[in-house]
């Protein structure tokens, strides 16, 4: 298998299209040409050089990991080449329009990346599934050519498994606790105002307005202020034509409260973006709302799973029924001087912090036990 260094998406484009495959790994929006190329045009600085590996195989194009040179500048005595990927990507892997890559492509990956002029000091791929093939393979053979190859722990992440339940059933296996917030929320609506929600999926005028809906909540929520401005309207309309937009509004007088941005992908839902105007937090909003998206997840788009995407946050457990977790990829290149440097305090930094751990634990229990009360009892 050839693997050819592309510099921009255009060689990529019409010949392949993460949406249509039938392969496991294609099947999420993180892996689709779509997604990497609004990311790169409107989610990352220009100071960012793509780095797109494609693998040619009988004359044609058959996957592409996309990568970028110079997001990150920390590395010593050079830049890292890293995974075209940051706080916006909720996972990451390599673009596939197949059944997936034979194992020899991330072989021969591994072996492109070693052999490149720019002999990186730091290569990262983040967030990775630990259960693809891409995480194992490349693990294995950065490894094998040469590297100090580490992994780093991203993020938990919560999602219910719907196991073939409508959404009545759903509801039943949640907590009564969860269930009855949910009916005095929609009750306090009911007996203030007028209210209700609106889902857009298509692109026109409609996707516009709610598109400035979602940001005016989101903005007088306690969310940070986005950091790419473009992004978010460009994945709106992106989706909206792959099909896969569910942009949710709960309107209350006439006005948007509260605001989400899902995605319905090959029997998924994804929650990407939440948010609700602080200023009537105690309505509840975004409570009804998330009821309501779920309950068109479940009975109307007929997915199998609904997934809360990155991130621990509490609430996140009373809705979803599973947590996994998103691990990363490091790993240094040790014939290089910045290399060595920034593999030699990593897993030194590493050693320092199981020690201390290891010192701290041998001291709590007698700290504890000197200090513990006699039980009254």
């Amino acid at each position: 298998m050839h693997v050819l260094l592309l510099d921009n998406f255009s060689d990529t484009r019409k010949h392949l299209s993460a949406s249509s495959s039938p392969g496991r790994e294609a099947q999420d929006i993180f892996f689709a040409q779509e997604w990497f190329e609004n990311l790169a045009q409107h989610g990352f600085d220009t100071a960012a050089q793509l780095r797109l590996w494609a693998f040619e195989q009988e004359g044609r194009l058959v996957g592409c990991v996309p990568m970028a040179d110079g997001v990150r500048t920390d590395a010593p005595f050079g830049s890292t080449l890293g995974s075209l990927s940051n706080y916006y990507s909720c996972l990451y892997g390599p673009i596939n329009p197949g059944e997936g890559l034979p194992s020899e492509a991330w072989a021969s990956l591994a072996k492109a990346i070693r052999q490149h002029p720019a002999r990186w000091p730091v290569v990262e791929f983040h967030p990775l599934d630990t259960d693809s093939s891409f995480y194992r393979g490349m693990l294995a053979n950065l490894h094998a050519v040469g590297y100090w190859v580490d992994t780093l722990f991203c993020f938990g992440n919560w999602y219910l498994d719907v196991a073939g339940r409508d959404y009545a059933q759903y509801l039943t296996s949640r907590t009564s606790k969860l269930r009855s917030n949910i009916t005095r929320a929609r009750k306090k609506l009911d007996a203030t105002g007028a209210w209700e929600i609106q889902v857009i999926t298509d692109e026109g005028p409609a996707l516009e307005h709610a598109i400035r809906e979602f940001e005016r909540v989101y903005n007088l929520s306690w969310k940070q202020p986005e950091p790419y401005p473009e992004f978010i309207p460009g994945l709106c309309r992106m989706a909206a034509r792959q099909g896969w937009l569910r942009l949710g509004l709960l309107n209350y007088e006439g006005q948007a409260i509260a605001a989400q941005l899902w995605f319905v992908v090959n029997g998924r839902a994804l929650i990407y973006k939440i948010a609700y105007d602080q200023a009537q937090s105690a309505l509840s909003a975004g409570a009804v709302l998330t009821a309501d998206m779920i309950r068109r997840a479940i009975d109307e788009d007929r997915v199998h799973e609904v997934d809360y995407l990155s991130g621990d946050d509490a609430y996140k457990r009373h809705w979803m029924s599973h947590r996994r977790e998103r691990f990363g990829i490091i790993a240094f290149n040790p014939r290089t001087l910045g290399g060595l440097i920034a593999g030699g305090r990593h897993f030194l930094g590493k050693r320092i912090k199981r020690w201390r751990a290891a010192l701290e634990a041998r001291r709590t229990p007698a700290a504890e036990g000197a200090a513990a009360p006699a039980d009254p009892s």
